[in-house]
């Protein structure tokens, strides 16, 4: 046999390419993917500023940005640009979309758990919030989200931050930023910890109290796609959230 014979070595096997992004071609990959939604967002203003013949200048891209439908808008049109980053990523590593993004759907025992987690979490901040004296919503949602009531945008800002947002997010940090730095030496806890950091970085619209909150539903949202090995999971839990925080405000006043 060839294989025992020491003048016909075994021919060595060339080791698979990864088929996965590591520590930094998914931070480099990562930058480009959140580019990509920014831009995504910004031209849903820019065409509205050219629609309305305004001047094409930071005064007007701020005016139009404040209001309700156009910022709803803005926000659902990240998410095409977010999915078309994270695709040509993952396909330039020849990988499975699905196995990439774990878009795998849980089980009712694992969504259950996670729900329950979430509440849990929230009904502790919003605690802390009262005895604290603080307000539970940052009181810019809260003035966007009841003058889109007002005026008609109701159902945009839902879809927007119930839907469009926790797919775009969870699929830049659950997904492909999580996967790629749990393979890398961050391994899961670093991975966790790390595309938590980022996806509060992603609202630093908010002050530092509302920044730590969202940080820990982070690192809750990171738990359970590592223990579900579910992406789907993640952003169900990411959309009640937001729903939640969208309806009571919105309808409920609360």
């Amino acid at each position: 046999m060839d294989s025992l014979n020491p003048d016909h070595p075994p021919l060595a096997e060339t080791p698979a390419a990864p088929r996965v992004w590591m520590f930094w071609g998914t931070a480099l990959w990562g930058l480009v993917i959140f580019s990509a939604m920014f831009v995504g967002q910004i031209g849903a203003i820019v065409l509205l500023v050219a629609q309305r013949g305004l001047p094409m200048d930071l005064a007007s891209l701020q005016l139009v940005g404040r209001e309700p439908q156009a910022l709803a808008l803005s926000v659902a049109m990240g998410l095409p640009a977010t999915l078309a980053a994270v695709w040509l990523a993952i396909r330039l590593k020849k990988a499975s979309l699905v196995d990439y993004l774990a878009l795998h759907w849980p089980s009712w025992k694992q969504l259950l758990f996670g729900v329950i987690g979430l509440i849990l979490i929230v009904v502790v901040w919003e605690t802390m919030s009262r005895a604290l004296g603080r307000e539970a919503t940052p009181g810019f949602m809260t003035d966007l989200l009841k003058s889109g009531r007002d005026k008609g945008a109701a159902l945009l800002l839902l879809f927007a931050f119930s839907v469009a947002a926790p797919m775009s997010e969870e699929v830049l940090a659950r997904g492909f930023l999580y996967r790629g730095w749990s393979e890398s030496f961050l391994r899961v806890p670093g991975a966790i910890l790390l595309s938590s950091l980022v996806w509060t970085i992603v609202h630093l619209q908010y002050d530092l109290y509302f920044l730590a909150e969202v940080f820990c539903i982070g690192l809750w949202f990171g738990y359970m796609r590592y223990r579900a090995n579910s992406l789907w999971l993640t952003i169900v839990l990411h959309a009640l959230n937001n729903l939640t925080a969208v309806v009571l405000t919105m309808w409920l006043g609360l």
